[in-house]
């Protein structure tokens, strides 16, 4: 019975480690076809177009929308539970944001694919 406890321990061990591991590999430059734009130049962009931001989430809003800000200004963006991927960020840490521009009624936001802190 020890034995199988210290084996099933082992295992589990085994699997936390190797998680932790891919969560930390990969590429972790920018990606093709999302261009560094800053807040003010995605506002100006058009439906769907790829981009990734670099900034400060500064605030929740509810509902998995946030918003963002960058030395041009404020934009809303929505994050995804799943996007998140054990990502922690506050107010004071530079985050890297890629996504789709998308345009609402009456404002520009960014729907977040992946997000990374700087």
């Amino acid at each position: 019975m020890k034995k199988n406890f210290a084996l099933l321990l082992a295992a589990v061990f085994l699997l936390i480690s190797l998680t932790i591991l891919s969560a930390q590999e990969g590429f972790t430059g920018p990606r093709a076809g999302h261009p560094l734009v800053t807040v003010e130049q995605a506002k100006r962009m058009p439906d769907d177009a790829l981009v990734t931001l670099q900034g400060y989430i500064i605030n929740s809003l509810g509902d998995e929308k946030y918003t963002f800000r960058d030395n041009t200004g404020e934009i809303m963006i929505e994050i995804d539970r799943r996007v998140w991927r054990g990502v922690s960020a506050g107010e004071n840490d530079k985050v890297e944001i890629s996504g789709e521009v998308e345009h609402e009624r009456t404002r520009v936001e960014i729907d977040v694919k992946s997000i990374r802190r700087l």
